[in-house]
């Protein structure tokens, strides 16, 4: 065999085991392609509208925009707006305060005139805040009040609904009324609303045991809620009456059902808050003489007690990771309040479009109607929710920003939040969820499996069932997740 042969024969080898390199390889699927596939392949998604937006946290450089710049309803993704101009305005350390006034002395443990309880819009009072303002009241000597119990809520004004919220969501606990008094029935802090525990008869036919908490008679209730057995549907339907706060429940609990919960939003929170401040002065032994009433406390009144808040960074966990509504709103009322004097929704929103237009968003391209997000005429860009994201990364107060979003696949309540029982395979992603009716989003941060911290919004519009949604941006934030 000549040299010649030997050499061809090596070379030709060696090419045919490049030919098989290159044949056996296999190029891996861009995140765009895989991305672009799910969002033009997905059933649920023909005819409906999907944005998109991916952004490097570290740079701030779009890596994918799939409609980023269209203007999508975002449901309660508007929170992640709310919050961040909350924490910029009045800061991590901000607290409610609510005040306790009279306007009389006291002379022989009677109070010579009104006393008076002056809301600064805390969401969360508790029946056991009132409590505690009874027992000081009662250790500073007063055991009768001879004049008026009156509640000042003039630190807002008395629109109580935002501008779009449906009529049919005004008895549900998302849709409650905003005062600056108000109370919350437990530490979800759902202010405005009572909580109805329905428990089945011992017998077949036999009706509910109905039960309030707190336990007030400023709601009445009407059940016709009967027991049936184990083999038939729950079924409960709550309606309060328009301009009452007179309940009725239709419908059946099947027999050893364990308690049910239902949250209903009571009508004028400024009266309950006192009726149940009432209640607790009677519970101490403190005997009003007078009626309750909705008035304004004079300026020369003395101070006998106040209540703080939570500061604000705390508040954020039940707001974020539960998508509080209300909370919402009460904080774009307060914004108002504190950076104008006014607090209601059209000052609170001008405070906050000035401030996240500080924050690099460009707020000539929103449509913003409320704090929560609850209207259907709310329009933000996914473009825009990923540019606010990446922003305020560099503010001193992001960490407790970042820690309010829900961590998807943690089954505690006050960690997973909205995400608990969603993501459950990847570790490291943190988003505000929002759901209205054909409308479904998930906006937030995540780190991949190869390290690389991203930031993502993903808007879904018009869906024809929204629940369907929530898959769709489970698989976008797989696809995310392993790139």
């Amino acid at each position: 065999m000549n040299l010649t042969i030997i050499l061809f024969f090596f070379f030709s080898t060696y090419m045919n085991g490049l030919d098989q390199a290159v044949d056996t390889s296999v190029k891996p699927v861009s995140l765009s392609m895989q991305l672009n596939q799910l969002l033009k392949n997905e059933p649920s998604l023909q005819g409906a509208i999907a944005g998109v937006s991916i952004r490097s946290a570290e740079s701030g450089e779009i890596i994918y925009n799939y409609n980023g710049n269209i203007r999508l309803r975002p449901a309660s993704n508007m929170k992640l707006l709310t919050a961040a101009a909350a924490l910029s305005i009045l800061g991590e350390g901000y607290r409610f305060k609510t005040d306790i006034f009279s306007d009389g002395n006291v002379n022989r443990r009677m109070l010579q005139g009104n006393l008076y309880i002056r809301g600064k819009g805390d969401p969360t009072l508790l029946k056991s805040d009132f409590d505690k303002v009874a027992a000081e009241l009662k250790k500073q000597g007063i055991a009768i009040i001879c004049g008026n119990l009156i509640g000042d809520d003039s630190w807002y004004d008395d629109v109580r609904y935002s501008v779009d919220l449906p009529w049919s969501d005004e008895t549900t606990y998302y849709g409650a009324q905003v005062s600056a008094l108000s109370a919350s029935p437990n530490t979800d802090y759902d202010a405005g609303t009572v909580i109805i525990e329905i428990v089945p008869g011992k017998k077949l036919g036999e009706k509910a045991t109905i039960a309030l908490v707190p336990n007030t008679n400023y709601i009445k209730v009407i059940s016709n809620v009967k027991t049936v057995s184990e083999e038939e549907q729950r079924e409960i339907i709550v309606e309060r009456i328009h301009g009452t706060n007179t309940v009725s429940l239709e419908g059946s609990i099947p027999i050893n059902t364990p308690k049910v919960k239902e949250w209903v939003a009571v009508w004028e929170p400024t009266e309950y808050a006192l009726n149940l401040f009432k209640q607790s002065l009677k519970e101490h032994d403190i005997k009003l003489l007078g009626n309750i009433k909705v008035g304004k406390a004079p300026e020369k009144a003395t101070i006998l007690a106040t209540l703080q808040s939570m500061p604000l960074k705390d508040l954020l966990i039940p707001f974020m990771k539960l998508s509080n509504n209300g909370h919402a709103e009460v904080l774009i009322k307060e914004m108002g309040r504190v950076i104008t004097g006014n607090g209601d929704w059209d000052n609170g929103l001008d405070v906050m479009r000035s401030e996240i237009t500080k924050l690099g968003v460009n707020t000539n391209t929103l449509v913003v109607r409320d704090g929560s997000g609850i209207s259907h005429i709310n329009l933000i860009p996914a473009n825009e929710i990923s540019q606010l994201l990446f922003s305020i990364q560099k503010e001193d107060w992001f960490p407790s920003y970042f820690n309010s979003l829900p961590n998807g696949g943690n089954s505690e309540r006050l960690v997973g939040g909205t995400l608990r029982n969603r993501l459950k395979t990847i570790d490291n992603v943190k988003a505000k969820t929002g759901s209205i009716t054909t409308v479904s989003t998930l906006s937030g941060y995540i780190e991949t499996a190869h390290g690389e911290k991203l930031i993502f919004s993903i808007l879904l519009n018009n869906l024809m069932d929204d629940s369907k949604g929530k898959g769709i941006e489970d698989k976008i934030v797989e696809i995310i997740a392993s790139r």
